[in-house]
């Protein structure tokens, strides 16, 4: 199952996804159980882990909560828009792009209509459905 996740996953990589080593300290009880599971499915504590990376930040990247706060940041100048497209994808920050440039647009100089007048008295409404 693991094996045919990633490799269902592979057809997204690029060149700049060439693997990488990367060194970490984890409690050993979460290796013990990872070496379990990879036992089991017959694979590598390895692909077990790029997997529950990958899903961890498409979970996360996909999560409104986090889009809040990446937009909020991003348009508050806290984050680049290459760091918000590496992590939201590059269609959530082409609209968030859109939509800053959209609030730090000044307003529209139009005058009112002069054909209706907005503060005439309202209409009434017969609400009974008698007409």
């Amino acid at each position: 199952m693991i094996k045919f996740l990633c490799a269902e996953h592979a057809h997204r990589m690029s060149a700049s996804d060439e693997p990488r080593r990367v060194h970490f300290k984890s409690p050993e009880y979460l290796i013990e159980r990872l070496d379990a599971i990879a036992d089991v499915f017959d694979t590598d504590r390895t692909d077990l882990l790029v997997e529950a990376i990958r899903e961890y930040i498409e979970d996360t990247a996909d999560s409104e909560g986090f889009q809040e706060l990446i937009a909020t940041k991003y348009y508050d100048g806290q984050l680049e828009f290459e760091t918000v497209k590496q992590v939201v994808g590059p269609e959530t920050a082409h609209r968030f792009r859109l939509l800053k440039a959209d609030l730090e647009d000044e307003p529209f100089d139009l005058a009112a209509p002069e054909d209706v007048d907005i503060y005439d008295e309202p209409t009434s409404v017969d609400t009974d459905g008698e007409q």
